[in-house]
């Protein structure tokens, strides 16, 4: 599903207009964009977790050049589901 298709089923389910959707899917998405940016989590009950990882210094290989390389430490964002999404996608 595209963010497009997604904002036409939340104006579906919601009566938003089409417009009214997109600017409240933008919003919730900036939302957990700007907390994951400070370092926090977002925890929606039943549906999941949002939360920054820690991804550790590690060694790598050039594909071109087969030279080892040190792939640095970073962080990215990682997504848990919830007991009610997890049960969701089982039926």
């Amino acid at each position: 599903m595209t963010k497009s298709e997604f904002v036409d089923h939340v104006a579906n389910r919601t009566g938003l207009a089409r417009k009214d959707a997109g600017q409240a899917v933008d919003a919730a998405l900036g939302v957990i964009e700007d907390a994951l940016a400070q370092g926090g989590e977002v925890v929606l009950t039943g549906f999941g977790k949002f939360h920054v990882a820690e991804r550790g210094a590690r060694h790598g290989v050039n594909p071109r050049t087969g030279e080892a390389i040190e792939i640095g430490a970073t962080r990215i964002p990682r997504f848990t589901s919830g007991s009610a999404l997890k049960k969701a996608v089982r039926r």
